[in-house]
């Protein structure tokens, strides 16, 4: 009988290559982090070098190397000692997997140029589709739908990213229920993933009772760093929660990223839609293409099985009637829905079987096939 050969140094090494850091979704060892690997009978001690100290995910990597590890012949048990990179290891990390920080915009992209680097979802050949939530004004519960909509869309199986470009009124870290701030790597910021969907807030950065007092420049200049100073890594989806009306902001976003879907999120009040049909127009007027309205609190199911129309009927498909859109859907009012999104608790995730759920899965299907572009399809297809 053949005894198995025992396993070397360098097939372990083999094995770890397709563990992925769970932050950049590259291989350890791809990006440098193991450090040292030794074999002592059927126990193998790695080393790994995590990019920034006080990593929020190292119980993950010591789980993924450990699995990894043991699934070859011979071992039985692995011990995993963290170190941590130097500067220039975390520096050469950010080029492998960011580019050169110094490059300009104008060696990079066509359009979207903004101050420093090039905003990549501005490129043509960027397969990122960029969705933008707006509302004409608040109170709609557009960042309720920006929250599920993502995760809907990750559900999908899609990679999904969130910018909430709300400065004043940021929530999307806390409707995602995220624990843990952005990792920040030579200036390069790691975005925090939870249901599948990374995201970037001011709410990293601010305190929620502290005001932003932020004049246009200051805020044109925060959502470029958003844009180009994170890694997105081509998503799927850049989602970007617009605040209500049609500010400084809207106007920035419209010139950074000209490539935009525009999504008007609204309820059923008419008084609410004349206000979100100005978001519209002003899209319109910025030659953004709205793709779609979304109406929101359409009704309230009751003990008895009736549903009562509290918001009054018909304001999103007339809405979608003056925009020349849509009507992807409408999404009921609901006490948990209102509850999980205070609570980190995303009422797709609670309740995935849910009539909430359901008019979510119906538009992000709606969203990723029908809105589809097509010259993406051409493009794969090699027709143009």
């Amino acid at each position: 009988m053949e005894l198995p050969v025992p396993a070397t140094e360098a097939d372990v090494l083999e094995a770890l290559r397709p563990v992925q850091d769970p932050e950049l979704h590259r291989s350890i060892v791809e990006l440098g982090m193991v450090k040292g690997i030794a074999i002592d009978g059927p126990t193998v001690a790695v080393r790994v070098a995590l990019t920034i100290a006080g990593c929020p995910l190292r119980a993950e990597i010591t789980n993924r190397v450990t699995e990894a590890a043991v699934a070859l012949d011979g071992l039985e048990r692995a011990d995993i000692d963290f170190t941590v990179m130097t500067d220039e290891e975390r520096a050469a990390v950010r080029e492998l997997i960011h580019g050169d920080p110094g490059a300009t915009a104008g060696s990079q992209a066509a359009h979207g140029h903004a101050e420093g680097r090039a905003i990549r979802f501005a490129d043509p050949e960027c397969p990122t589709r960029v969705l933008l939530v707006a509302s004409g004004k608040g109170g709609v519960g557009k960042s309720s739908v920006t929250t599920n909509l993502a995760i809907s869309l990750a559900q999908r199986g899609k990679s999904v990213a969130v910018v909430d470009a709300d400065v004043w009124g940021f929530s999307i870290p806390r409707m995602l229920g995220v624990e843990h701030p952005p990792a920040v790597i030579d200036g390069m910021l790691v975005p925090p993933e939870t249901h599948g969907v990374r995201c970037i807030s001011m709410g990293f950065f601010a305190e929620e009772d502290t005001p932003v007092i932020w004049r246009g420049p200051m805020l044109h200049k925060a959502l470029e760093q958003f844009l180009t100073d994170v890694f997105w890594d081509d998503p799927d989806f850049l989602i970007v929660d617009l605040p209500p009306g049609t500010g400084d902001i809207s106007i920035s976003l419209a010139s950074f990223l000209p490539r935009a879907e525009v999504y008007i999120v609204t309820t059923p009040q008419p008084a609410a839609q004349r206000v979100a049909q100005r978001a519209g127009f002003m899209a319109q007027k910025v030659n953004l293409t709205v793709k779609g309205v979304i109406e929101n609190m359409s009704w309230f199911t009751g003990d008895d099985g009736q549903r009562y129309e509290i918001f009054g009927s018909g304001g999103g498909e007339e809405l979608a009637e003056r925009l020349e859109a849509p009507l992807l859907g409408q999404v009921p009012l609901l006490a948990e829905l209102r509850e999980g999104a205070d609570g980190g608790r995303p009422i797709v995730v609670t309740d995935p079987d849910g009539e909430a759920a359901a008019a979510f899965a119906a538009i992000a299907e709606t969203i990723d096939v029908s809105l589809a572009p097509t010259r993406r399809y051409h493009r794969e297809l090699k027709i143009v």
